[in-house]
């Protein structure tokens, strides 16, 4: 019968991981958590919750991901950050995939590799209705399923069929608009790194031209107009993250 390892990669997330353990309490058999070093009560928190905890220097997101899936028991992977949580009607679907009598003589179900998954973000207070909604696979099978490295978004390239679920992922990925703004800036670093390894360069005109694209494309076309002030500061941010990551890109190549 399938059983369902949850993994979770975690540096000073005690404000976080808490919320995001309770959330998946009922769906994991069990919980893996690759630390990178926290100075806080993270480690305390995740061993006095049951959870399995390793140490790993960090140096991609995707490399630590990977690690929590190979140190993991079984095959089925549900992977959660740990500032996000599930929906009631994501765990009901998860539990459904996994329920104990639906398949009792096989291990080969869930019939698919992997499931997409949408998750909607929790952003200066309200929870977005539009803005900074994505969709990815977070619960797949390690035997045909592994984690792409890349400098920032990393993902998981599955082989054969997928299935999108409809319960949602919470991202409470902001604690206010500092905590943005730090973020953008280590994101956007790695991002720089990113395309100067892959030899890619951009004119400085393109600076100025990205941002009003890019504010236009989420405040209106994807719409964060109607999430209010919130959904015009996301809007705004992913503007600058763009427009911050080219010039970033820039001064890279300027300096070499």
């Amino acid at each position: 019968m399938n059983k369902l390892s949850v993994v979770i990669i975690t540096f000073n997330e005690e404000q976080n991981i808490l919320k995001c353990l309770n959330s998946v309490r009922d769906i994991a058999d069990e919980v893996v958590v690759i630390d990178s070093g926290s100075t806080d009560n993270t480690i305390h928190i995740c061993e006095e919750q049951g959870c399995s905890v390793f140490y790993r220097a960090f140096d991609l997101h995707a490399n630590q991901k990977q690690y929590a899936v190979n140190h993991a028991k079984y095959d089925w992977i549900f992977s959660i950050d740990a500032d996000e949580t599930i929906s009631d009607e994501l765990k009901s679907e998860i539990k459904s995939l996994f329920r104990e009598d639906k398949f009792p003589e096989t291990d080969v179900h869930p019939v698919n590799s992997g499931y997409i998954i949408p998750i909607r973000l929790y952003y200066l207070g309200h929870r977005m209705k539009m803005s900074g909604r994505t969709k990815t696979i977070r619960l797949f099978d390690r035997r045909k399923g592994v984690f792409i490295q890349v400098p920032v978004h990393e993902y998981v390239k599955v082989e054969d069929s997928l299935e999108s679920l409809k319960g949602e992922i919470i991202h409470y990925s902001y604690h206010d608009i500092a905590h943005h703004i730090q973020k953008i800036n280590t994101y956007t670093s790695y991002a720089a790194e990113g395309n100067r390894k892959a030899n890619k360069s951009f004119s400085k005109f393109w600076v100025f031209f990205k941002f009003p694209v890019t504010f236009f494309i989420h405040y209106f076309i994807r719409g964060g107009i109607l999430d209010g002030y919130p959904g015009f500061m996301w809007a705004f941010f992913a503007a600058f993250y763009t427009s911050v990551k080219i010039a970033k890109t820039i001064e890279i190549a300027d300096q070499s």
